[in-house]
């Protein structure tokens, strides 16, 4: 297994160009591939996740160009994929295999997919359940709940709500209601239970929009479609700086920087319409030094790092982070409300408290939260397993600014999101 012995830092300064967000990247990508025209679409995160979904527009007919850097002109199929009989590999790529799944159940043709292993190991199961409740026709290959899934053409019925659990993964909603435009008819999408991660259903719903299709909201328990929808190119669209890769840079701010000093990321402002943006503002209650503009945020050193018990829904991926810089506080620190961190890349739960072990630190888990008190000295020299996830490779590097040297083990994981990550923190660390 390939290792990166990333040595011991004391401090970190500068200024990073974020890559795009890997959420808005491959909602647009699918978007705008059902839309009536041709979209152009700036700054797309070049990415693993990003490829699987381009790799599958492109074996369904839609036609692509890469006209620029990370710029894709995508001509749009106007909701009828040309290819009606597909086998599509989405490797481990959740933001490509749900809202594909969904959308595939009403374009009438037959499709396999499937992906590496740990997808296979990640619950669809009440996506598929919602989707068969409008008509579809969705088979499960191997256990049930899980994919592969083949897909048949759907004999599409929504003259009842159709009901979907909340409180496992906010991208089964996203895909529902990304699809189900394609059915022309008004439609009533019923959420059961608490949904989770509410800001990814905003950045669906905000898209939806740019294309032309708005969605009426009550709370967040009722979602209505009306009939006779048609997404439409907003011919051109700019994609955000990712969030959650923002919180490694404005989280290595706080850690290490100075009151003089400082790290800013750029592409990404206080109004983006990603939620885990505030994970700066998580960061301010750690006692970081937070600024904002336009287009960016930047960390300035805490002169303390402050224990915190937070309620991490509006931000579970870039919460991840926090579990970093709760190494580096006055106390104990507890993360809530993470349950969707167990059926992620990993379970991102049990892995990271393995790992924060490793380094010293006092862990207990449960099954949406963990708590981390810090050790009085970080262990040196521990070797992090990563667990083919990007987000576990990329928070532990930031172990090596308490002043200790740090292995991880296959750190090409990254490329999933941000496939220079590690350069682009070496620019920043010293």
């Amino acid at each position: 297994m390939e290792q990166l012995n990333l040595p011991a830092s004391h401090f970190a300064s500068g200024s990073i160009i974020l890559p795009g967000s890997k959420s808005i990247s491959n909602r647009t990508l699918l978007l705008a591939a059902l839309a009536h025209g041709t979209t152009e679409i700036r700054d797309l995160l070049a990415s693993d996740d990003t490829a699987r979904m381009l790799e599958a527009l492109q074996t369904l007919g839609v036609q692509l160009e890469n006209f620029a850097p990370n710029a894709w002109r995508v001509t749009g199929c106007n909701g009828h994929f040309p290819n009606k009989n597909a086998d599509l590999f989405l490797g481990n790529a959740g933001t490509a295999f749900r809202p594909l799944t969904a959308a595939l159940a009403f374009s009438n043709g037959r499709y396999h997919l499937h992906g590496v292993p740990r997808m296979h190991e990640r619950p669809i199961g009440d996506l598929v359940d919602a989707l068969r409740q409008a008509g579809a026709h969705i088979e499960y290959l191997a256990n049930e709940g899980f994919p592969p899934l083949q897909l048949s053409a759907a004999q599409v019925n929504v003259s009842q709500a159709i009901k979907i659990r909340g409180d496992v993964s906010s991208q089964f909603l996203t895909a529902l209601l990304m699809a189900l435009p394609l059915t022309q008819q008004k439609i009533t999408i019923e959420v059961v239970g608490e949904l989770i991660s509410k800001p990814y259903i905003e950045i669906t719903l905000n898209l939806m929009a740019k294309f032309g299709i708005q969605v009426e909201r009550e709370g967040w328990q009722r979602f209505t479609l009306a009939g006779n929808n048609q997404y439409k190119s907003p011919k051109l669209i700019f994609v955000e700086g990712d969030a959650s890769s923002a919180s490694y840079f404005l989280a290595a701010g706080a850690i290490a920087s100075t009151k003089d000093a400082c790290v800013r990321v750029e592409g990404l402002g206080q109004n983006s319409i990603q939620g885990d943006v505030r994970f700066a503002e998580a960061l301010a209650l750690m006692g970081g030094e937070i600024s904002y503009g336009d287009n960016f945020i930047s960390a300035s050193k805490a002169k303390k790092i402050k224990a915190i018990d937070l309620d991490c829904n509006h931000i579970p991926d870039a919460a991840m982070t926090l579990a970093i810089v709760a190494l580096f506080a006055d106390g104990t620190t507890t993360l809530r409300n993470i349950a969707s961190w167990r059926v992620k890349e990993t379970d991102r739960i049990a892995a990271m408290a393995t790992e924060l072990r490793k380094v010293g630190a006092i862990v207990t888990e449960g099954a949406d939260f963990i708590q981390i008190t810090p050790p009085a000295q970080l262990t040196s020299n521990a070797i992090i397993d990563t667990y083919d996830d990007h987000r576990m490779a990329m928070c532990f590097s930031l172990v090596s600014l308490g002043g200790v040297p740090i292995t991880i083990n296959d750190p090409n994981c990254v490329a999933k999101t941000f496939p220079d990550y590690f350069t682009q923190f070496a620019n920043i660390t010293q």
